[in-house]
């Protein structure tokens, strides 16, 4: 994408240095009038393909300027340095990334709250190049991919595994990196399974490998909130019209990626963004959206799944107690930027 807004980047990087965002990038926005610095938001994500084809749908069908936003991208590699990056004031609000160490930021006195859903469904599947591994109950004994013990691949492969009666004790689990480094070790059999994109879904075959029956988290956990959109209690005090007006924005790309027009855009979109000719995997991730219709099209998150994020933190120990709802959301920029939706 075009770097036109130079001087942000820079600073915002002498931001990520200071909070050691290793890896981070901007994405800044076509050139346009800056006039109104109240078009200027920015937005910190982690790195991931997903949240950057909807960044791009966004801005190719114009619906941050129909809202009257500029967003300038910061991508950082975890959802902690979201959380610095929000805490310290370079990013006004984080969108499109997990929000497991949300929570226990809060109640370790972090003034953050969620403000949407994003991704509310898992969109990864549990893939086995091993044919003797058929289902979830044959990986007792195995070794599983994951990222980092408390990572959300971790958090997610383990609640798969204790909802199909598997004893996790009896599983290796390896830390191999990201999904896409999981998928990898899949291949080339140092593991015997792991969680990985949809994307591939359709090139099983090509790859060697299948995914078992019972490991698609889309069916399995559906509960499971994938991404969330949240910001600090100060952006929501000091910037609140701009961050309803995002929220808007963003509404308007769920539902355009989610209906059955968007599949030129979104494969072009999606092939911008990884810089590959990658057709298929881009087919199959949008085949994959019409059929789950995972993106939060009304934007509020319920309680219910907000609070299964946080006792799922409790019993691994990051969190000691379910805060109250008041606490860790508000919903009510949501529900303004709905009514902003509905005017425009």
């Amino acid at each position: 994408m075009l770097m036109t807004r130079r001087q942000m980047l820079g600073t915002s990087c002498l931001f990520a240095s200071a909070l050691d965002l290793d890896s981070c990038s901007r994405v800044s926005s076509p050139s346009r009038d800056q006039s109104s610095s109240v078009r200027d938001i920015d937005v910190v994500m982690t790195v991931g393909v997903s949240g950057l084809t909807v960044y791009e749908v966004a801005h190719a069908q114009g619906f941050f300027d129909q809202f009257n936003v500029t967003p300038n991208v910061l991508q950082v590699s975890d959802g902690g340095k979201c959380i610095a990056a929000l805490l310290s004031g370079s990013a006004k609000i984080c969108m499109w990334s997990g929000f497991d160490q949300l929570t226990s930021a809060i109640e370790k006195g972090a003034k953050l709250k969620i403000l949407a859903g994003a991704l509310n469904l898992p969109s990864l599947a549990l893939y086995s190049a091993n044919p003797r591994v058929k289902s979830a109950q044959d990986l007792e004994g195995k070794s599983i991919g994951i990222g980092a013990v408390g990572s959300v691949l971790h958090v997610m492969t383990v609640v798969l595994l204790r909802k199909k009666g598997v004893n996790v004790g009896n599983v290796t689990f390896r830390n191999v990196g990201s999904n896409a480094d999981v998928f990898k070790a899949v291949v080339a059999k140092t593991v015997d399974a792991g969680l990985s994109d949809v994307d591939v879904f359709d090139q099983q075959s090509k790859f060697g490998v299948h995914a078992l029956p019972d490991g698609l988290l889309w069916k399995e956990i559906p509960e499971y909130t994938n991404q969330a959109t949240y910001a600090s209690d100060t952006a929501i005090h000091e910037n609140r019209d701009i961050l309803v007006r995002t929220l808007a924005a963003c509404a308007k790309a769920y539902r355009f990626v989610s209906s059955p027009e968007s599949q030129d855009v979104f494969v072009k979109a999606r092939q911008k963004v990884t810089s590959v000719n990658d057709t298929q995997q881009a087919l199959t991730e949008w085949r994959w959206i019409q059929g789950s219709q995972p993106y939060a099209v009304d934007l509020v998150l319920s309680d219910e799944r907000i609070n299964l994020i946080q006792s799922i933190n409790v019993e691994f120990k990051n969190q000691s107690q379910i805060l109250p709802i008041a606490s860790v959301g508000d919903m009510s920029l949501a529900k303004d930027a709905l009514k902003l939706l509905e005017k425009s």
